[in-house]
């Protein structure tokens, strides 16, 4: 693979997890610029096909250079990966052996500061992985009430000072609009003081971006669509960078992986009651020291895997 590309978090790791076979679909839900996408088919091709989504345009511009090399073997699809379900209906494919899923930021969108997702950098505040949508991070901070706004931070960003940030954010667009990543920032920093100022930044921008995206109901979303579209044996791997996207992924690997009880209830069909996953990662793998110094983004990386029974 070019050296003028990052190198994924887990590229090994996910490889083992993922790939059980040299043929048949695989889902890169989370194509980025495409750097798990060519390893998996370097390994896959010439006998199967990658099928690979997002709903960031600049992403696909950057993994077509990158993936040329396969034009017979991938599908690029703009779309968001929670729509999986009516993606591979129009593709004609029912079922899949492996589907990944390398949740958050990319690599590339934070390097290029342009949609606004990165403090280190000052652009506008938009924060969204698909141009198409409507609500922005700068809406957000500009329109919402304090007390919504707050909720925010708490929920997606675990922001212990949430409810006086947001009291800060209010009070300085009175003056004038929140308009850059810079603006939000400044706001940011009077209020934390230096001592917790990088730490606040991550969890308000962390925050910002998961509810202009949604992330997290869509996460929910489409590992329920997952598992029905994973063929018997085929496997689902999770790479999460934050306890929110993690706790989800664990609790749903666990649910679906219940040992069987027979329903006591008329109402509830022992079909719902049988699992449908067996766990491969008891608990997440997380990158080497080695790879840590190299790759310092894989530091927070953690991978779940399953496998359809």
């Amino acid at each position: 693979m070019s050296d003028a590309y990052h190198t994924p978090a887990l590229l090994q790791e996910t490889l083992e997890y993922l790939l059980t076979a040299k043929e048949g679909v695989y889902i890169d839900g989370t194509l980025g610029g495409g750097g798990h996408a060519e390893a998996v088919l370097e390994n896959i091709t010439p006998g199967g096909t990658l099928i690979g989504i997002d709903a960031d345009e600049d992403a696909h511009s950057e993994a077509h250079k990158r993936l040329a090399r396969f034009e017979n073997h991938v599908v690029f699809v703009h779309d968001n990966v929670v729509n999986l379900k009516t993606i591979l209906s129009a593709h004609s494919v029912s079922s899949v052996r492996g589907i990944l899923l390398d949740l958050g930021v990319s690599s590339h969108q934070l390097d290029q500061g342009e949609k606004g997702f990165s403090y280190r950098m000052n652009n506008l505040l938009d924060m969204r992985m698909d141009n198409r949508q409507a609500l922005t991070a700068g809406m957000v901070v500009n329109t919402d009430d304090d007390a919504h706004l707050a909720k925010v931070l708490w929920k997606y960003g675990e922001e212990p000072h949430s409810r006086r940030l947001a009291r800060a954010i209010v009070r300085r667009r009175t003056e004038r609009p929140i308009e850059t990543t810079g603006d939000l920032a400044a706001v940011i920093e009077d209020t934390a003081g230096a001592k917790y100022r990088i730490k606040t930044l991550s969890r308000v921008f962390q925050a910002l971006r998961i509810e202009v995206n949604n992330e997290l109901e869509n996460l929910k979303h489409v590992l329920a669509d997952a598992v029905d579209l994973l063929a018997p044996a085929g496997r689902i791997v999770i790479l999460s960078y934050h306890s929110l996207e993690d706790r989800i992924v664990k609790n749903f690997f666990a649910e679906r992986s219940a040992v069987s009880k027979r329903s006591a209830h008329p109402l509830i069909p022992d079909t719902l009651l049988t699992p449908q996953l067996r766990l491969l990662t008891r608990k997440p793998v997380t990158a080497s020291e080695e790879e840590q110094r190299q790759n310092p983004r894989s530091r927070s990386a953690k991978l779940r895997a399953a496998e359809k029974v």
